[in-house]
């Protein structure tokens, strides 16, 4: 169940954000992968444990490399940090001991990431063949 609520999530997002015009902003999914590469963070200091916030702040690094990169360069490493985002949600649970993780969040997280990575990449692929609005991450 939580797979299908973070797909669904993951793509009214999406259209929401592309009806109202809110991802032709280039910073919109730069943030969003900034926002997605915290909650571990997040769920460290909720768990009280100072290991887990220091391995976490650690994998959060390449995330935050990765969102600004994709803001200054391409949004293709967007779709690609939102995508291996995804992946770590696979083996996090079995690599980093991390008591604030709540029992759902890695199949809700990894079904939210493949969802958006697909979704920003269907945005840029149907963009390359039109002109793009002002700021529009093509």
């Amino acid at each position: 169940m939580s797979r299908l609520i973070g797909a669904s999530l993951a793509f009214v997002v999406g259209v929401l954000a592309t009806l109202i015009g809110l991802d032709r902003e280039r910073g919109f999914y730069p943030t969003v992968t900034i926002v997605i590469g915290t909650y571990y963070v997040l769920f460290a200091v909720m768990g009280g444990s100072s290991h887990s916030l220091l391995i976490e702040s650690a994998v959060l690094v390449p995330f935050l490399v990765a969102a600004v990169a994709g803001f200054k360069k391409t949004p293709w490493i967007l779709v690609a940090a939102l995508a291996a985002h995804g992946t770590l949600d696979v083996i996090h649970p079995h690599v980093i001991s991390n008591p604030g993780v709540p029992l759902w969040w890695p199949d809700f997280c990894l079904a939210y990431d493949l969802v958006a990575a697909g979704y920003l990449a269907s945005s840029l692929i149907r963009a390359r063949g039109r002109v793009p609005a002002v700021g529009h991450p093509v």
